[in-house]
């Protein structure tokens, strides 16, 4: 069996209010997109398709790829202009039976949770990572008032890798290409609305969070250290 993984950094980052990319800010002398290179490369994923901002292709091969010795890294591509549209310019690139989507700026992935996404998606063809929620969740009107309170035990805060039989994946992002739907935001909702297969959820990690803020960057810091990096 082959496993892809495609990592998505072709983002603006606009909210960490930075004149640089934000998968390109250095936490601890190296680039925020660095540690998610750096957990596929040490895993059994077999190739890794880079996905970054049209006009970034260069850079990050010279720059960080082969800086950093990255081995894996079978292609890198420009993205879309929805995170969508990046996936399915990655997903044209990998050459695996399973693939591992994820998101650059989680720089905290690690193998275990590579290897219950591996073990889970032979299984289910569609597995997504994420964490039972640890707050109480309202769901309000357009308004502002609440309308349903679900069962906390019941909710999930999604992350990623989010984990699919190639073919599967690569199919209902086609029917999305065709059918553009601004209101799908990750991977699973793909399968969940194009497809009739049902997206298994497995445990990932509750320091398994995006860099998103400049605030994220200490917490970041104290992880990745608290990590040997």
């Amino acid at each position: 069996m082959k496993y892809s993984a495609i990592i998505l950094a072709a983002g603006s980052g606009k909210r960490m209010q930075s004149s640089v990319k934000k998968q390109y800010m250095e936490i601890l002398g190296r680039p925020l997109i660095y540690y998610a290179l750096h957990a596929f490369e040490m895993s059994r994923v077999d190739e890794i398709v880079l996905v970054v901002s049209p006009g970034d292709e260069e850079y990050v091969r010279r720059d960080i790829v082969e800086r950093y010795g990255f081995k894996k890294v079978s292609a890198i591509v420009p993205g879309g202009a929805e995170r969508y549209d990046s996936v399915y310019e990655g997903l044209k690139a990998v050459g695996g039976q399973y693939v591992l989507i994820h998101d650059g700026a989680r720089a905290f992935l690690h193998n275990e949770i590579i290897e219950r996404c591996i073990d889970d998606v032979e299984r289910y063809r569609a597995s997504v990572v994420g964490m039972p929620s640890k707050d109480t969740v309202k769901i309000v009107d357009a308004g502002g008032f609440v309308v349903d309170t679900p069962n906390r035990a019941l909710v999930w805060n999604i992350q990623t890798p989010q984990c699919f039989e190639t073919k599967l994946i690569r199919e209902a992002h086609a029917l999305l290409q065709a059918h553009p739907d601004s209101t799908i935001t990750d991977d699973a909702m793909v399968v969940e609305r194009l497809t009739e297969v049902p997206v298994h959820l497995i445990e990932g990690d509750y320091e398994n969070v995006k860099v998103t803020t400049p605030d994220d960057i200490r917490t970041a810091e104290s992880i990745l250290k608290s990590r040997g990096f």
